[in-house]
């Protein structure tokens, strides 16, 4: 048990390939015209505001602590970032070993972190009881006294995953109502997010999901969120604003972009065949911006992620490669933080 535990938790984070996945919907072909300019494609935001980073406070977000050393990200000057950690975290040596030394990394930058709690590495496919997840959640908050800010659970709609190397299940709706109404009894002074939504190719499934939620609420007698989570990935990259303007329709009061950005590689969808997939993200990073800037609900945004893989690595969307030399992206992001000096030699991979 502990050899298939430690083999699990050696691949790639799952929620990396649940965000690249979502991309790939009915129309792989779309790698192929992700490349125009954000002004000249359909559904583009109208008027984005001149200075787009005023609107909203924007952050990096990514596993590993090499980021907060790292002198580009210290450039960008941002105050917030996200980590994600399994909810039993604090009952598995490794993973809250390895949540200390992010969360102390981050900390020790003055970065504000947004916690979401997610699946067991060790029992991925397996939902924890409500008690279960209750007493974990509020034990692991107890130990980070500094972190106030908290989502029940990542990516709550992902759905049930079978992969040949990996498999997680999700929560259903009125599991993520419960999950955040404990996380409200633990935690009654911390700011809770209400879902950690996925946009997905489609929207209509993710639009059902919040009204399920909203209804087992209502049941509850737990108060309505108003402040949600939302990873826009499949907008972004698909320079359309469709699916974040229906998501934000759906739901009351303030929405972070908890998770987004500009991919870099995603198989046969988004290749990077001789460093096209670095324009193409580049450019998708620029509509986020714009994007974002469209909805004064819209309040934070964190792109995901700092540093990209190998050449192996399924799903990249990092600002940095992985040598950590900066990419074209980065000088997108860059400039968008209003930093003084964003002229960079940028890497070709």
């Amino acid at each position: 048990m502990a050899v298939l535990a430690t083999l699990r938790l050696s691949l790639p984070r799952p929620r990396l390939r649940a965000a690249a996945l979502l991309l790939c919907g009915s129309s792989l072909a779309l790698g192929a015209t992700v490349g125009v300019s954000a002004g000249s494609t359909a559904g583009a935001p109208h008027q984005a505001r001149a200075h787009l980073a005023a609107s909203f406070q924007a952050g990096v977000a990514d596993e590993k602590t090499e980021m907060f050393s790292d002198a580009l990200w210290q450039r960008l000057h941002t105050h917030i970032t996200r980590y994600i950690v399994p909810y039993d975290a604090v009952v598995r040596p490794y993973s809250l070993s390895l949540a200390r030394v992010w969360i102390a990394a981050a900390e020790a930058k003055h970065q504000q972190v947004l916690v979401a709690f997610y699946h067991s590495e060790y029992t991925p496919t397996r939902m924890p009881s409500i008690a279960t997840y209750e007493h974990d959640t509020n034990k692991f908050i107890k130990l980070f006294p500094n972190v106030r800010q908290y989502q029940p659970w990542n990516e709550t709609n992902r759905g049930n995953v079978r992969y040949t190397y990996e498999r997680f299940n999700s929560p259903t709706a009125v599991e993520s109502a419960k999950y955040y109404q404990a996380l409200r009894r633990v935690c009654s002074h911390c700011t809770i997010l209400g879902l950690d939504i996925l946009d997905q190719a489609e929207v209509g499934p993710t639009l059902t999901y919040i009204g399920q939620f909203k209804a087992e609420l209502h049941h509850l007698r737990v108060p309505t969120p108003t402040l949600w989570g939302l990873h826009n990935y499949s907008d972004t990259n698909r320079f359309s604003s469709a699916r974040t303007r229906a998501i934000l329709a759906a739901v009351p009061g303030q929405v972070w972009l908890t998770e987004t950005g500009g991919i870099v590689k995603f198989g046969g969808a988004f290749p990077n065949s001789r460093g096209s997939g670095l324009s193409r993200a580049a450019k998708a990073l620029g509509y986020m911006f714009a994007l974002a800037s469209t909805n004064s609900r819209i309040k934070r945004l964190y792109i995901y992620e700092w540093s990209g893989g190998t050449q192996s690595t399924i799903f990249d969307a990092g600002l940095t490669d992985a040598h950590h030399h900066p990419r074209p992206g980065y000088i997108i992001v860059c400039a968008h933080m209003h930093v003084a000096h964003c002229k960079v030699k940028v890497s070709s991979h």
